[in-house]
């Protein structure tokens, strides 16, 4: 066990958290989807110590995290597809899946083994600071415990990973609350790999083509080429019942819209609200529903971020193994 600094996100807290990056230490910090886990993306021992603290199968890529697009062109092969994403979302919650570059010095526990590297640029100010501070990819799966609820605010990390990393960088609660959409551009057909922040729709419009959904065929569950991919994941430790129009008895129920619950992800509807909660509300209603306990959500329209927002939770409700 390490005793883990709590960190302000000022100027001191990043030259802090730069600092015990350098020296191949974890940091968690803020971005826009989730708050991250950092971790010298070129280190085999940093990257390791990543898995360890999470739990996390070794097999499970990590997204490297970039202060920019020229940044990220050292790692990965860009095309015009690419290219034209990247401009027109990052810095922001997109995750591109692409050829990794000869020689990109990535340590492979890092990309799994694969040809391929998952990039992303933030988009948070805090999350920014420190990528320009450390001056390196960082690779950063979400703050948390695998498999478990992902963390939205610094507390939420502590309580999973708390002596088991360096320093958490407080940055607030993240505004997009769902972790960042990944498309995959390493094949002929573009294809959205784990819904997120960017709405497919809006990917589609970028591309002026058609986005298939999921990893198509071949694609192994047991070992993805990205983030997000197993079947159980997201999971509180109550179990969880979709498409709730009521509570049954015993359940806590988590209303949207019309439907009203013990909780609420958007009472007004508001797929935005209900993705910016939906960890945060994952987590009450886990605490309240206690040990044993059972969680029913309400419907959310899948559409724009109600298709991410369904991905999590049909993630969190799937079977354990």
């Amino acid at each position: 066990m390490e005793q883990t600094e709590c960190l302000a996100a000022d100027d001191a807290g990043i030259a802090r958290a730069a600092e015990i990056l350098a020296a191949g230490g974890l940091v968690a910090f803020p971005t826009e989807t989730v708050y991250g886990l950092g971790g010298d993306a070129r280190k085999d021992a940093t990257t390791a110590r990543i898995f360890d603290a999470k739990g996390r199968p070794r097999f499970n890529p990590l997204i490297s995290h970039l202060p920019d697009l020229e940044a990220a062109e050292r790692y990965a092969l860009f095309d015009a597809r690419a290219r034209a994403v990247a401009e027109k979302f990052w810095p922001g919650p997109l995750t591109l899946v692409l050829p990794q570059r000869e020689g990109a010095g990535l340590s492979p526990l890092a990309t799994a083994g694969l040809a391929t590297v998952a990039l992303r640029v933030p988009a948070h100010p805090v999350a920014r600071a420190l990528l320009q501070a450390f001056g390196g990819p960082l690779a950063a799966p979400s703050a948390n415990p695998s498999g478990r609820v992902s963390p939205t605010r610094a507390g939420h990390v502590l309580a999973g990973l708390s002596g088991r990393i360096a320093a958490v960088l407080d940055g607030g609660a993240c505004a997009v609350g769902v972790e960042s959409t990944i498309l995959g551009l390493d094949g002929d057909q573009p294809r959205l790999l784990r819904p997120g922040g960017v709405p497919l729709e809006a990917l589609q419009e970028a591309l002026g083509q058609e986005v298939l959904i999921g990893p198509g065929a071949g694609a192994d569950d047991k070992r993805p080429n990205a983030p997000g991919q197993l079947s159980s994941h997201y999971a509180p430790g109550a179990m969880v019942r979709l498409g709730a129009r009521g509570a049954e008895t015993g359940e806590i129920l988590i209303g949207f819209g019309p439907v009203k619950g013990d909780l609420t992800l958007s009472a007004a509807g508001d797929l935005v609200e209900a993705a910016a909660q939906l960890f945060h509300i994952l987590r009450e209603a886990d605490l309240l529903a206690g040990p044993g306990g059972r969680i029913a959500f309400a419907p959310v329209p899948e559409t724009g971020l109600g298709r991410a927002i369904n991905d999590r939770l049909s993630r969190a409700a799937a079977p354990r193994g």
